[in-house]
C-alpha cells in the first residue's frame, strides 16, 4: 500500500453533507488502513480468497431469473446467517441484514443484486479454466454478492465496530424489466425508508473507475393493431407493420447529444400470423437512455410523437374500410437519472481508498441500483467487485480470479465503507 500522511484526531463524518476535502479524506482513510483492526481485516480478505471463489461458484449455480430470485435469496440469507447476522426477506424479496453501529444514525447500505438477465432453464454451471470462471451471471452479480460476504467476514475478523449501522442487502430486480424494483422498494416503501444516509452498490468489474452518475432510461412496448386480412384478397387495407417500420426508421433519424450521452435502440419486434396474411397485430420494444433527465424527457417526447405520426400516416395512405390502425403504448421501464455531487464525502473516501492502493480513479456514469438514491439526492456510488471481467449478459460471461488484484479491490471497497460508516 502507498503510505499516507495521517493527521491527528478523528474527522467527523456527515453522511448527508457533501463537503470533505481530499486531504481530510486521505487522512481518514489513512487512519483506517493503518489501524490494527483494518490490517487484521485485510489479512482475512487475503486468507479468504479461496472461500470467495467458492461463494462465487455456489451463488452462480443457484438460478435467479428475472422475478424468480426466491431460491437464491433464501440461500444468500443462509450465508449471511452463517456470518453472525440476522437476515430477513422483505415483501419485495430483498434480503436484509443489519450490522449495528455504536451510535446508529443514518444507515449505510451495501448492496449487490440477486437477479440475472437469464431466463428460467439457463445452464448456470460454472466452468473453471485456469484463473477464469465462466457462466451466465458469474460476474453480474454473483461475484458482487460474494464480495459483500467477504466484506462481512473481514469486518468480523477485525472485530471492527462502525459508528453508523451498516445494512447489507441482496436486492431483487436490478436487471431488465425488473426496473430496479428492489432498490425502489428499499428507499420508498421498506422499513428503512427515510433512514438511509449513503448507498453502495457492488456491481461491475475493473480497477479504474467508480460510478457516480446514474443513466436514466425509458422503455416502451408499442403494439400496433389493425383489422388484418388476406394478403391477396384484402390487399389495399391498412397494415400495422407499416407504422412499426416507419417508427423505427424515423427514430433512427433523430440526432441526440454525445454529451450528456443519450441513446436509443429499437430492440425487439414480434407479431403477425402467417406469410399470406396482413397482420392484425405487431409490436415493438424500444429502449432510450440518457445521463440527463432533461435530454431523456426530450427524446421520449420525440419518440411518442413519431408513433402518433406514423399511425396517422398509414391511416391516411391506405383503405380503412375494415378498420383503422391504432397504437397501444405501454411503458415497460423507467429508471431515474441522477448523480452524486462531485464533492460528496462518499466519493472523496472512495478516491482516497484508491489512492491508498496507488490508483487514480475516474468517475463514470452507468445504470445501476445507485440510480434510485442518486435521484432522491442520497449520496450513492457503484463500486467494482472484481478486478477483471467480461461478457456480461452473455452465456459466455466470465471473471478472472487472480488473488492479488481481487483482494486489492476488496480492500478498496472495505476502506471506503468503513470511512463512510465511521470508525472510532
Amino acid at each position: 500500500m502507498k503510505r499516507l500522511h495521517v493527521l491527528a484526531g478523528a474527522v467527523a463524518l456527515s453522511l448527508a453533507t457533501p463537503s470533505l476535502a481530499a486531504s481530510n479524506a486521505d487522512a481518514t482513510v489513512g487512519r483506517i488502513v493503518f489501524s490494527p483492526a483494518y490490517r487484521t481485516a485485510a489479512a482475512a480478505l487475503d486468507a479468504g480468497h479461496d472461500q470467495w471463489i467458492a461463494d462465487v461458484i455456489r451463488i452462480t449455480e443457484i438460478p435467479s431469473p428475472p422475478f424468480k430470485e426466491q431460491v437464491r435469496a433464501r440461500a444468500f440469507a443462509d450465508l449471511l446467517r452463517q456470518r453472525e447476522l440476522i437476515p430477513t426477506i422483505d415483501p419485495e424479496g430483498n434480503v436484509l441484514a443489519l450490522r449495528k453501529g455504536t451510535v446508529g444514525g443514518p444507515v449505510v447500505v451495501v448492496a449487490a443484486h440477486l437477479d440475472t438477465v437469464f431466463p428460467e432453464g439457463t445452464n448456470v454451471k460454472v466452468r473453471r479454466e485456469g484463473n477464469r470462471l465462466s457462466a451466465p451471471g458469474v460476474g453480474d452479480d454473483s461475484a458482487g454478492l460474494a464480495t459483500l460476504l467477504a466484506i462481512v467476514d473481514a469486518m468480523n475478523a477485525g472485530r471492527i465496530q462502525t459508528r453508523h449501522d451498516i445494512l447489507f442487502v441482496g436486492n431483487v430486480g436490478e436487471e431488465g424489466l425488473g426496473d430496479l424494483r428492489g432498490t425502489r422498494y428499499l428507499f420508498n416503501k421498506g422499513a428503512y425508508k427515510g433512514r438511509i444516509g449513503a448507498f453502495f452498490s457492488l456491481d461491475g468489474g475493473g480497477t479504474d473507475s467508480i460510478t457516480t452518475g446514474g443513466t436514466g432510461s425509458k422503455r416502451y412496448r408499442v403494439t400496433y393493431k389493425g383489422p388484418g386480412g388476406h394478403s391477396y384478397g384484402a390487399f389495399g387495407i391498412v397494415n400495422p407493420l407499416v407504422p412499426l417500420a416507419a417508427t423505427v426508421s424515423e427514430l433512427y433519424k433523430l440526432n441526440v447529444p454525445a454529451n450528456p450521452k443519450t441513446t436509443y435502440s429499437a430492440s425487439v419486434i414480434g407479431g403477425g400470423t402467417s406469410v399470406n396474411a396482413i397482420p392484425n397485430e405487431v409490436w415493438l420494444e424500444v429502449d432510450m437512455r440518457s445521463a440527463s433527465a432533461t435530454e431523456l424527457a426530450k427524446l421520449e417526447r420525440q419518440f411518442l410523437d413519431i408513433v402518433g405520426r406514423t399511425v396517422a400516416a398509414e391511416n391516411g395512405a391506405r383503405s380503412v374500410r375494415a378498420g383503422k390502425i391504432s397504437a397501444d403504448i405501454k411503458p415497460i421501464g423507467d429508471r431515474p437519472a441522477g448523480h452524486t455531487a462531485p464533492d460528496a464525502e462518499i466519493i472523496a473516501f472512495a478516491r482516497a481508498a484508491y489512492r491508498a492502493e496507488g490508483i487514480q480513479v475516474k468517475d463514470s456514469t452507468s445504470s445501476t441500483d445507485s440510480n434510485v438514491p442518486m435521484n432522491l439526492g442520497i449520496p450513492a456510488i457503484t463500486m467494482s467487485h472484481i478486478a477483471k471481467a467480461g461478457g456480461a449478459h452473455s452465456p459466455a460471461e466470465w471473471i478472472e480470479t487472480d488473488k492479488a488484484p481481487n483482494v486489492k479491490v476488496k480492500r478498496i471497497v472495505l476502506a471506503t465503507i468503513l470511512a463512510t460508516a465511521g470508525v472510532p
